[in-house]
């Protein structure tokens, strides 16, 4: 099978119908396709491979004039460029194979192996949760454009632990049966893309120029893995690309993986190392600060993706900048409204929890710093109305003496509820001067309503002894003064002394 002549990808057609193409097709009918039809982390990984094909195919672009008017040179230098580079795309065979490594055997030769389906994070295999599988246990065979999907998401998402040790070329693969992290993982990490109408104007909106890329990391622009390709463990100036240049990260080799003939069964083994932030920035990703100094955003599945967008629009003013939301915004100036596609996979070390995602039509007035204030103050005040819905929930379980106390019910569907308003608040922050009281302005009504509909929610009131909790805990229900940063902490009382 080769990637870029047999069908593959799955897409969403100008008819709304969904289809599998190849990487030729996919390029030449860009500029009508809607989008990919694929799990959030496979979104991702594709995102990463075609923008990584574009660049290379267009050496660039040089500079932000030049991006400017190269999207109409995109589908043509593609279509030569992976007909130029058409055998590095092959999943099988004895030659060159996409993201697998060359002379890579087991280390004993019984017993060996393991099957093709733990390339997809999202089946029940080893310590990932059963997110979207109810088969486990059932031998599975994969198709083969199923598996070069799982094989691409899983170079880029593979979380760190122990891993088999395998022979590449007669020597042990790297780090004894040790694994870190593949770069689209570490921390959870948001990664962030501008979403255009069609998928040809969401990869051009996505490329970095030349000016912006080479300041990632020690690697500086680079070359695909395709191009220079790591042949042993010792390759020192192949492995120097693929782990520290721009192009050269954005389709990893996080492990060694050679597929048997049928795509059955596999060899893995650690690959690659990846440093991360600082040593390279994620393009992708949010640089945020923290005590300890810049992090990476990651997503926390108990907080909707929407209450991160102040820190995700922050647009990267200039190469010094460590904060800053995607380095694509770069892309938009600040008259322009915007589609955030953002996306995630949650993992507690080496344990995956889930994939989520989310997209927002920001308006520009979110790439200011007055937008982006009175959004934070629009999340601060639903945060204190959170608060509320807890004291209230907490009085009602008080007089009902329950136990455990329902926070979380009524927590969830606050928040649930509120998101669905999200926009109302989008639209305060494209014209902050015009906003006024937030606490009496829609977004103000509607938090107000959500924080009344989840105590009712969360507290049932049939009986005569319920609602008179319920009554109790509805005096509860008022909006809490904002903590005052600035006033001096509460001194503990002395304990007293047993006589």
């Amino acid at each position: 099978m080769n990637l870029t002549i047999d069908p593959w990808i799955p897409v969403i057609g100008a008819d709304g119908q969904q289809r599998m193409v190849s990487l030729h097709d996919l390029f030449a009918a860009a500029h009508e396709l809607r989008d990919l039809s694929v799990k959030p982390h496979e979104k991702i990984a594709l995102l990463r491979l075609l923008i990584c094909i574009t660049q290379a195919a267009l050496d660039g672009p040089e500079d932000f004039d030049a991006w400017e008017t190269c999207r109409d040179a995109i589908q043509p230098a593609v279509k030569s460029y992976l007909e130029q580079w058409q055998a590095s795309f092959e999943l099988f065979g004895d030659g060159p194979r996409f993201l697998q490594v060359p002379g890579l055997k087991a280390a004993q030769e019984v017993g060996e192996g393991n099957p093709a389906t733990k390339l997809d994070l999202t089946l029940a295999s080893g310590n990932n949760a059963s997110l979207f599988d109810n088969s486990a246990g059932d031998p599975r065979t994969v198709e083969p454009g199923r598996l070069a999907l799982t094989l691409l998401a899983f170079q880029c998402f593979a979380p760190g632990g122990r891993i088999g040790v395998a022979k590449w070329h007669g020597f042990d693969t790297p780090s004894k049966g040790a694994s870190n992290h593949a770069p689209c993982t570490p921390s959870s990490m948001l990664h962030t893309f501008l979403q255009g109408r069609v998928l040809l104007e969401t990869i051009h909106l996505n490329l970095l120029n030349k000016d912006e890329g080479s300041d990632l990391g020690p690697g500086k622009w680079g070359r695909p893995g395709w191009e220079l390709p790591v042949s042993t463990a010792g390759d020192k100036a192949a492995i120097a690309n693929a782990t520290g240049s721009y192009l050269g990260r954005l389709v990893p080799l996080s492990r060694s993986i050679r597929l048997d003939a049928e795509g059955r069964q596999m060899i893995l083994a650690n690959g690659l190392d990846y440093p991360l932030a600082p040593i390279f920035r994620e393009p992708a990703a949010t640089m945020v600060q923290r005590e300890d100094g810049p992090a990476v955003l990651g997503v926390a599945l108990g907080r909707s993706i929407w209450r991160q967008l102040p820190a995700i629009t922050v647009k990267r003013r200039s190469h010094a900048d460590s904060i800053s939301g995607p380095l694509a915004l770069r892309n938009i100036d600040g008259t322009q409204s915007c589609t955030l596609w953002i996306g995630a996979l949650a993992t507690d070390k080496a344990k995956i929890e889930d994939v989520v995602e989310a997209a927002y039509d920001v308006p520009a007035g979110m790439f200011r710093d007055a937008g982006r204030k009175l959004y934070e103050e629009g999340v601060a005040l639903a945060a204190l109305w959170q608060e509320g819905v807890s004291k209230s929930v907490k009085a009602y379980a008080g007089t009902m003496k329950l136990e455990p106390v329902p926070y979380d019910r009524a927590r969830q569907h606050f928040w649930t509820a509120i998101e669905q308003h999200v926009p109302t608040l989008l639209n305060l922050a494209s014209k902050p001067e015009e906003a006024g009281d937030l606490k009496v302005s829609e977004w103000g009504k509607r938090v107000k309503e959500a924080a009344h509909e989840a105590f009712k929610f969360a507290c049932p009131h049939q009986t005569p002894r319920q609602i008179q909790a319920y009554a109790i805990g509805l005096q509860q229900l008022f909006l809490p003064k904002p903590k005052d940063p600035n006033a001096p902490a509460k001194k503990k009382a002395p304990a007293r002394k047993k006589s």
